[in-house]
């Protein structure tokens, strides 16, 4: 006996998709990479047997996008390559092998870290409830343990890193590890280390955007220039009052550029130069200071002696 199924119940059928897909594939992905995997995923339903080409005309994408999105997925362990096709991995089983970790004792260190592991589930879920409306991937628990561990942030640091990259709209694990990083390097570790960090950032916004008014930019300041009015600022300890004397010797040049300002106010750093008054001595100084003519005349030249014209009509007659 021959038993068929009715062409009727596809639309009836659904095609479920873990809610961690959402919570930790989605908001990263390229539009048509989801729509590349979203349909993979329904086909891998039926053990249909289908072609990269027969993709791009059905998804009406071109064929380079259906290659790259496949890489990407493949690149995350979502698909798994063989021989003859793809396996559309277990999301599930994905995310759990990434934060289960069987212990079968306690060590007497993890006893006495019960209290701190007690705020810092605070902090998480203070994390998962503001940020993530409660539903918060699981791996993100691991990674914020390891940021816990390898930059020693308290937990208000910890939750103000995540405010901050929620407000800049990037709440991406990427992203986040980046600004981590980059708090680290500035010796943060405390809340109060990053209210002065803070500090010292607006104080250099507020120099890039005088400097930008004063040069008329139409434009924001790129990446290269504002590293040197970072390193203006916070490196050398200079203020706008100092600043503005450099970008006024500059403006008068020809081809003005950052390079140039850059050259003035090293130099002034390096004599030790503290103060407008001292660095305007410095410059009233070398203006006095005479051009030497680095021009030496020859010596067998400088030998011969110059014939001396006390009459110029006599000089006329000869020539």
């Amino acid at each position: 006996m021959k038993l068929e199924q009715n062409d009727l119940s596809l639309i009836f059928s659904t095609t479920s998709i873990p809610d961690v897909f959402f919570t930790e594939y989605l908001s990263q992905a390229n539009g048509d990479f989801i729509k590349v995997y979203l349909y993979m995923y329904f086909l891998s339903k039926y053990n249909k047997e289908v072609k990269i080409n027969d993709l791009s005309k059905k998804l009406e994408l071109p064929l380079k996008t259906i290659q790259d999105a496949i890489k990407y997925w493949e690149d995350l362990g979502l698909l798994i390559r063989k021989n003859q096709g793809f396996i559309v991995a277990n999301i599930q089983e994905i995310e759990l092998n990434k934060i289960y970790k069987p212990k079968i004792t306690i060590a007497p260190s993890d006893i006495e870290k019960v209290a701190e592991n007690k705020y810092r589930a605070k902090a998480i879920d203070t994390i998962n409830n503001e940020f993530f409306q409660g539903i918060m991937s699981p791996s993100w628990y691991g990674d914020i343990d390891l940021w816990f561990k390898k930059y020693a942030f308290d937990e208000e640091v910890m939750i103000a890193l995540f405010r901050y990259c929620f407000n800049k709209s990037a709440l991406h694990r990427s992203y986040v590890s980046t600004v981590a990083e980059a708090w680290y390097k500035n010796k943060i570790k405390t809340f109060n280390d990053l209210d002065l960090y803070f500090q010292k950032e607006e104080k250099v916004k507020t120099i890039q955007n005088s400097i930008k008014k004063k040069l008329r930019l139409p434009r924001p300041l790129n990446i290269y220039e504002e590293a040197y009015v970072e390193k203006w600022n916070i490196t050398y300890g200079y203020g706008m009052d100092i600043i503005e004397i450099a970008l006024k010797k500059s403006a008068g040049k020809f081809n003005f550029s950052f390079e140039y300002m850059d050259k003035l106010i090293s130099d002034w750093h390096e004599r030790n130069l503290k103060t407008p008054e001292q660095v305007n001595k410095h410059l009233e100084t070398q203006k006095n200071i005479p051009v030497q003519n680095k021009s030496i005349p020859d010596k067998k030249e400088s030998n011969y002696s110059q014939r001396q014209y006390t009459n110029l009509n006599n000089f006329y007659s000869n020539i």
